[in-house]
């Protein structure tokens, strides 16, 4: 089936933030009262949903949107330290080339992400960023709908259980990654229509699909 349109996630998926993330956890934690992760906790929250995750940590939902604020001013401050995963560049621009559109739905803000996608930026024809933790859904939804496409045309490739339940909320094709937040078995069992192990496959598991229209 042709794809006109991907949706990508951000950190995990495009931008290496997963280090960054563990070096700056237990200080968010620590400012916000919420529990302190462990080395060995890391893995075990690697394999669990976004709401297994804050219970597991005891983070009560209405502290989310500040935390949210605070890890994006964070994220500005540490711009130099996060760098976009090899291949990224070449893959997007293989999908331009291709005449696929692209779009940034991410939890970060959107001056970040150009930041952090540097010349790239200008290779996506869509953002909607600042998401909430539950709030991709509505954001795939406008995206689509801005870009004028019917759902069957459309991508979204991420590196959580929550872009995968995202993406079949809206209707659209899901793609997972396996090289970002959540470890790729727990992608793996929600089976979604492609699973991504390393950068170049997406360019030619979309762009093939498109020369086959």
């Amino acid at each position: 089936m042709p794809y006109s349109l991907v949706i990508f996630d951000l950190d995990g998926t495009l931008a290496d933030s997963f280090p960054w993330f563990l070096r700056t956890i237990n200080d968010v934690a620590d400012r916000f009262g919420f529990r302190r992760v462990a080395d060995e906790d890391i893995e075990p929250l690697r394999h669990a949903s976004s709401r297994d995750i804050l219970t597991r940590l005891e983070v009560p939902l209405w502290k989310l949107p500040a935390i949210a604020r605070h890890a994006r001013r964070l994220k500005a401050e540490a711009a130099a330290e996060i760098s976009l995963f090899a291949g990224v560049e070449t893959m997007l621009r293989t999908l331009t080339e291709n005449g696929v559109q692209l779009a940034l739905v991410t939890s970060d803000s959107e001056a970040n992400a150009r930041e952090k996608l540097g010349e790239a930026a200008a290779l996506f024809a869509h953002y909607d960023c600042s998401a909430s933790l539950f709030g991709k859904a509505a954001k795939f939804r406008r995206v689509v709908r801005r870009a004028g496409l019917e759902p069957s045309k459309v991508i979204a490739i991420g590196d959580e259980v929550r872009d995968i339940e995202a993406a079949r909320a809206v209707g659209i094709a899901c793609g997972a990654v396996s090289w970002g937040y959540a470890a790729p078995a727990a992608l793996r069992a929600l089976a979604p229509d492609h699973m991504f192990a390393q950068m170049e496959e997406i360019a030619e598991v979309v762009c093939r699909i498109q020369q086959s229209a």
